[in-house]
């Protein structure tokens, strides 16, 4: 492995290269400059900030070894992920190889069609100089063609010119592994958003309108930055996404976004005058990871400060980084001008619904669910539905319901953005961490001084009901107040996500309280509700449901197979569980009233909650 004479620049070089695409395996230099005399120690995060699970990536390095000039040192590993030098007297290199075969935004992949790495999963740190500055080469990969290969990543250059190939810098470990790096001849499109230079990239197959998608995300992050106030907290952004056949998520970084979409989801040039369900999808993802760019990169909790990336870091306070950035996602796509009220009130009766729909909500609560998304919400079972619920879904209903609750207490002086505004100066321009309580001290002390005792005790009775208990807390008279009504009815079907009326056809729908994954023999259980038909019968998550009162069911045909009963009435069910059939007998249930929509009561107070 070849290491380049300018490593003398950083204390600290790296230098990455593509070296096997059709394997998948990146070779990786590390240069030390003034390693540990007696044993330099070496370790990889076995996580990555914004992907709460411990996912243990030196488990995909493949070889590693070291050496000073040309004699080799020994190297000892300590643990899953700590390796240890011998004892050197001068610089050392450290040469490793890691296999990258992981297509999502949270660790690396390497193909004859691209190349991505996030730093945290194929960059050792030297353990005492995660302070220092360092450099990184990143090269042309080998054995294929990459002519028209460029570069894609937030990091700032050093000798390379920008989208090249060369020496790119970081002002310490933390920064090198917070900004993505895409590598292939991919897509770009550029804009300025309060004079911020911003690009959007996509490698993939797609034929995307790139000027609307350009025009678009330009009102989405000059909304945001204006929000929270000029400047913006960095000095170039980049987006950069995978079009796909079937694919959905993002993660945040201090300065971009790693993105995977449906490229059907991505606007096409024919469609310039709408919106599809799919590109407002987009856009609120978009907007989900920008938002991040305060909440959660520079507004962070303590235990943050620093990340210790070789174990979990617990916080109760997920619910408002994700939470709160899951309920301006979608708000800025309205108050941007990019979606209608009604638009965002589909997707608001969507989340409404959701919720309604994970019996977990009254089990867990959203401190809980914070802290737990270690080991429950990052590694969800079957039985999740009964025992969970999302700090993100619930999280984003609460601050909802804080900032409704606000503006009646104080007639809109203050909403949940003058919060925000407040931690912004007080622990994001500071970037000083939050302490556990500080997202409610911070709320409280802004409604005391403003509304006096009665007010505070009003919201401090909220956050003790949102946060701590697990009843549902009185979302309903919160939106009636500035004019939404919210109204349930039956799901018409299975795939039936609310946020509009139903058919209103008259049929009332029955339940086995399961949801069906297509099987070869049949309907699968995927999960099924306490206390729902199934549940009380003795069918489990697993179990293969092969016929209705002996006659054979499939995953396409059971929901029509059920419409012909009513409620009360009773069928046999056969199924399999593993290898062996059973058969029992249930009681069918009406669908629950859990799908829910908004209705507009009064036009003048929405607008003073959504534009005010």
């Amino acid at each position: 492995m070849n290491t380049l004479s300018h490593v003398q620049h950083a204390n600290i070089h790296y230098q990455i290269v593509p070296a096997d695409p059709f394997a998948h395996i990146y070779q990786i230099s590390l240069q030390i400059a003034s390693p540990a005399r007696e044993g330099q120690r070496l370790n990889l995060p076995a996580w990555i900030p914004g992907s709460y699970m411990i996912r243990d990536f030196a488990r995909n390095i493949i070889s590693l070894r070291a050496r000073q000039g040309n004699q080799w040192v020994s190297v000892r590993k300590l643990d899953k992920s700590t390796w240890e030098l011998g004892e050197v007297n001068g610089p050392v290199i450290v040469e490793y190889e890691v296999y990258a075969w992981d297509l999502s935004v949270r660790a690396a992949h390497l193909d004859q069609n691209h190349a991505y790495f996030n730093g945290s999963s194929v960059f050792l740190a030297v353990v005492g100089q995660e302070h220092v500055r360092c450099t990184l080469d990143i090269q042309a990969p080998k054995g294929i063609d990459s002519t028209h290969w460029r570069i894609a990543t937030s990091l700032p250059e050093f000798t390379a010119t920008r989208y090249g190939f060369g020496v790119y810098q970081a002002e310490n470990y933390d920064a090198l592994i917070d900004h993505p790096v895409e590598i292939a001849d991919f897509t770009l499109a550029s804009f300025d958003a309060c004079g911020v230079p911003h690009d959007f990239v996509i490698t993939g197959k797609h034929s995307a309108d790139m000027p609307r998608l350009s025009e678009d995300l330009k009102k989405i992050c000059e909304y945001q930055i204006r929000m929270f106030g000029e400047p913006a907290p960095f000095d170039r952004y980049v987006f950069i996404l995978w079009a796909v056949g079937e694919g959905y998520g993002g993660l945040e970084h201090r300065a971009s976004t790693s993105l995977i979409s449906a490229r059907d989801e991505l606007p096409s040039i024919h469609e310039r005058n709408t919106i599809s369900e799919g590109y407002r999808n987009f856009l609120g993802l978009c907007s989900h990871e920008y938002f991040h760019s305060w909440n959660v990169k520079r507004i962070k909790p303590a235990v943050f400060f620093p990340y210790q990336l070789h174990q979990e870091g617990h916080t109760e306070l997920l619910w408002a980084f994700e939470g709160i950035t899951s309920y301006y996602d979608d708000l800025t796509l309205v108050r941007s001008g990019l979606i209608s009220p009604q638009s965002y009130l589909e997707l608001l009766g969507r989340s409404l619904t959701r919720l309604s729909r994970t019996p977990g909500r009254l089990r867990q609560t959203l401190v809980e669910s914070s802290f737990d998304a270690w080991t429950k919400f990052y590694k969800q079972d079957e039985n999740s539905p009964n025992a969970i619920v999302s700090y993100y879904l619930k999280g984003s209903l609460v601050a909802l319901g804080l900032d409704l609750l606000l503006r009646e207490l104080s007639q809109h002086e203050i909403s949940l953005d003058t919060v925000m505004l407040q931690l912004w100066e007080e622990f994001g321009k500071t970037q000083r961490g939050l302490q556990e309580a500080d997202v409610e001290r911070a709320t409280l002390a802004i409604v005391k001084a403003k509304l006096g005792d009665l007010a505070e005790a009003r919201v401090m009775r909220f956050f003790q009901q949102a946060l701590r208990d697990t009843q549902d807390f009185d979302l309903d008279g919160l939106l009636q107040r500035v004019g939404v009504s919210v109204v349930r009815r039956a799901a018409d079907s299975p795939n039936d996500k609310g946020g509009v009326p139903g058919s209103a056809n008259g049929i009332e729908r029955v339940t086995l309280g399961a949801n069906f994954a297509a099987d070869s023999a049949g309907a699968k259980i995927q999960t099924l509700l306490n206390g729902s038909a199934g549940h009380q019968a003795g069918l489990s998550a697993g179990d293969v449901v092969v016929a209705i009162n002996g006659i054979k069911t499939d995953v396409g045909r059971i929901e029509s197979q059920l419409a012909r009963f009513a409620a009360g009435e009773r069928v046999s069910v056969h199924a399999f569980r593993r290898d062996e059939l059973f058969c029992v007998e249930l009681e069918l249930q009406r669908a629950p009233k859990d799908t829910c929509y908004l209705q507009v009561e009064d036009e003048a107070k929405l607008r003073r909650w959504l534009f005010g």
